[in-house]
């Protein structure tokens, strides 16, 4: 296939494009100016790199003239910080969505696969683990708008045709992730464990979530560019949750040492537990995780490792 990747110097972006050059697919990459691969293997042909941005109609023409799949990863905000500005939220990454559907018709893209997010689209469980069918009531605005892109494609497939797949990923975790951002706990704790570093958790460490390594999130999204069946929803997770106290002693036991830790008060938009279903992507995409937690932090030490 001719891919374009939106968002394809990012974490999940850069692994999926290794990913999907390792398939044989033609990868084009559209991310911010000066943007390099999160991780190594990213070897996009430099013809197809575009610098510029998913809210620009001139960028997003570039990169997806030709493309029979667009993958959407990219985003302008962040869970926990997108309250301060919800209004700057909705016009960059629901309007540049809808731009991104308008060029696509218009250009002839046959799908487009959209990462969504697992961890806020639901916001309070009422069960566990949660399925595609729970109640969507996120409690941020990132998940609000990560839920109205979704309405919006299914009614850009209603009314032009453009087929399109949503993955609500869980927490991804692995190779590339920056351990200085302001999103992805396992990242920050094992540079915290790997420098000596105090690891500062919110809340009392009782707080579960459903951690996946993001070589089995590009293999889903992989799965759903050829998906062929009723549903275009998929829950993306591992199947099983860890609490915070949990992903600290596996930390412990990957380093082979104590790790320093104290817990600060918790915070409000922390629901107590996410852990998702993935019975659907089981069934309809023939897709599971491969990758353990413990083998998968092994390894995002050793990436991590090399950095030190």
């Amino acid at each position: 296939m001719r891919c374009a990747v939106i968002g394809g110097a990012g974490f999940i972006g850069s692994n999926l494009c290794r990913h999907l050059l390792a398939l044989g697919h033609h990868v084009r990459v559209l991310d911010r100016a000066g943007a390099k691969p999160a991780v190594d293997g990213c070897d996009v042909a430099a013809d197809d790199w575009v610098s510029g941005s998913f809210t620009s109609a001139d960028d997003l023409a570039r990169v997806m003239q030709g493309c029979e799949v667009v993958f959407h990863l990219a985003s302008t905000s962040l869970p926990h910080t997108s309250n301060d500005d919800p209004l700057g939220d909705m016009e960059s990454n629901i309007g540049g969505a809808l731009r991104l559907m308008a060029l696509a018709r218009e250009l002839g893209v046959r799908r487009v696969v959209f990462a969504s997010s697992g961890g806020t689209v639901y916001g309070q469980p009422v069960a566990i683990p949660i399925h595609e069918g729970h109640p969507t009531e996120p409690m941020c605005a990132y998940g609000i708008s990560k839920l109205a892109i979704e309405k919006y494609l299914a009614l850009y497939q209603e009314l032009h045709g453009l087929d399109y797949a949503v993955l609500r990923i869980a927490n991804p975790y692995g190779p590339g992730q920056s351990p200085f951002s302001k999103q992805g706990a396992i990242a920050v704790f094992l540079h915290k464990a790997l420098t000596g570093e105090t690891i500062e958790v919110w809340g009392d460490g009782s707080v579960i979530r459903d951690y996946l390594h993001v070589s089995d999130v590009c293999a889903a999204f992989a799965r759903a560019a050829d998906h062929d069946g009723p549903h275009r929803v998929f829950n993306v997770g591992s199947g099983r949750g860890y609490s915070i106290n949990e992903i600290i002693e596996t930390i412990e036991r990957v380093v082979g040492r104590r790790v320093a830790h104290r817990y600060l008060p918790g915070r409000r938009f922390d629901v107590p537990s996410n852990v998702l279903c993935i019975e659907r992507a089981r069934a309809e995409l023939g897709w599971c995780p491969d990758i353990g937690l413990e083998s998968g932090l092994r390894e995002t030490v050793s990436w991590q490792s090399r950095f030190l």
